[in-house]
């Protein structure tokens, strides 16, 4: 079976694809969709965002968020709470301007202050990738048959359950710079499982950081995983939102 790790890039989002008897390949889609429609049908993906969106945001998340912290020790503030269904849609047009954008981020924050509990607004960090939430949102309400195939994970859950559940020592990024250190010591516990150190220390494909490739090449790892039945999902049974889109990070 093919698998698949995914995050989000600067260009749309960059894939580490593993095919039977193959070794691991790299690239970079424009959209989502695109990335899917490049897999064969039963082809498993794990990707880096999240998936399945409440109606009513809670303390703490959606639920899975609230069970994996406690994992993560140091690294625990790499994952944030996802306002609510109606904040991620609050605005969808495209910007322009700088003043757009906060403009933007302003309405997302009074739509998810008034749709959580207790109120609370949108960091500019979650605002971000909003756009690219909505992407995976779109795709797996109009061709439900994929949420059997397409999984929400996260690096630093995934770095720590591949660790023997033991959370990364160093940060992958400090004050926005990529932590060579950091790098590192996620390199060589990607290699424990499998990937040779050159396929990690090439340059990412044209759109994609450093950072981007290396949690992809994760992501890889948890499709595998997911796959032969090895992964756990948070919570177990997952959760589903209103469509009935399964609610879990899997790691």
């Amino acid at each position: 079976m093919t698998i698949v790790g995914v995050d989000g890039c600067r260009a749309g989002w960059i894939a580490v694809r593993r095919d039977p008897g193959a070794a691991p390949s790299a690239a970079v889609f424009p959209s989502f969709a695109a990335l899917l429609d490049a897999l064969p049908a039963d082809a498993t993906v794990a990707v880096d965002m999240p998936i399945g969106l409440p109606d009513v945001s809670q303390k703490g998340g959606r639920g899975p968020e609230a069970l994996v912290r406690p994992l993560l020790g140091n690294r625990q503030s790499s994952v944030f709470a996802i306002p609510s269904r109606a904040a991620l849609y609050a605005h969808t047009d495209g910007f322009t301007t700088i003043d757009a954008w906060h403009a933007a981020h302003r309405q997302a924050s009074e739509v998810a202050k008034a749709t959580s509990d207790p109120p609370r607004g949108v960091s500019i960090q979650a605002f971000g990738i909003f756009a690219k939430i909505r992407e995976i949102d779109a795709v797996l309400i109009a061709r439900p048959e994929l949420r059997r195939h397409v999984f929400e994970s996260h690096p630093e859950v995934a770095f720590c359950r591949l660790n023997d559940d033991q959370a990364m020592r160093l940060p992958k990024k400090i004050k926005g710079a990529v932590n060579p250190a950091g790098m590192a010591e996620r390199k060589a516990l990607l290699c424990r499982h499998g990937y040779v150190r050159g396929f990690l220390d090439r340059t990412p494909p044209l759109g994609a950081a450093a950072d981007d490739f290396l949690d992809a090449a994760a992501m890889m790892l948890i499709a595998g995983r997911i796959a032969s039945g090895e992964a756990r999902p948070f919570p177990d049974p997952p959760l589903a939102d209103r469509f009935g889109i399964p609610v879990a990070i899997w790691a």
